[in-house]
């Protein structure tokens, strides 16, 4: 066999031997590459709500968004005494736990350092766009969120990579801004970033 088909088998057969397994369909040798844009801003600023109602405007567009979030506490999606909990506690590394309605990984770093977001991007599936929440010290498009109830600087200002500011007060800045409730405005310019506008 030669030519670009047999580079996929081999492709396949070399991924496959690295796993230890067969997975049973087709692995795609190129994905897409995904537009990532951040929301930076500090605890309460109103980051979460921002993309609790950007996201549905993206969707009606066609675009497949997913979704990364930087805890900055210890946290747990598990619940206690339940199966998987038990199997974590036990020391597996990883648990996945499915349904028929989702399925999600949950990873043990027992002491291992913190993921980069540039590896934490590649766990996911292949998408239009990563919505980013934290993370504000990373090196990506971000859209700072602002309120001046907060009392903090804003990050803008020592922050290159941030290309837009959705805040309750203008700012002397070259940079777009929105209000806070300028949703669509806000969605329309992620699009606009993507290439989707």
């Amino acid at each position: 066999m030669h030519g670009p088909n047999a580079l996929k088998v081999f492709a396949q057969v070399l991924i496959e031997s690295l796993l230890g397994c067969s997975v049973g369909y087709p692995i795609p040798l190129h994905f897409p590459a995904m537009k990532i844009v951040g929301f930076a801003g500090w605890s309460g600023s109103g980051k979460t709500t921002l993309i609790e109602r950007v996201i549905p405007c993206l969707t009606r567009q066609g675009v497949r968004v997913s979704l990364i979030k930087h805890a900055h506490h210890q946290f747990d999606i598990d619940q206690p005494g339940k199966d998987s909990w038990r199997h974590r506690q036990a020391g597996a590394a990883e648990v996945l736990i499915s349904s028929s309605n989702r399925w999600a990984l949950m990873h043990e770093l027992r002491g291992a350092a913190e993921p980069a977001l540039t590896e934490l991007l590649t766990r996911l599936s292949p998408c239009d766009l990563v919505l980013v929440e934290g993370f504000k010290r990373e090196s990506h498009p971000k859209i700072e969120v602002f309120r001046s109830a907060n009392g903090k600087p804003p990050l803008h200002t020592d922050d290159r990579d941030i290309v837009a500011i959705v805040t309750d007060q203008p700012f002397a800045s070259r940079l777009p801004q929105f209000g806070l409730d300028e949703v669509e405005a806000v969605a329309d310019y992620i699009l606009g970033a993507i290439g989707r506008g």
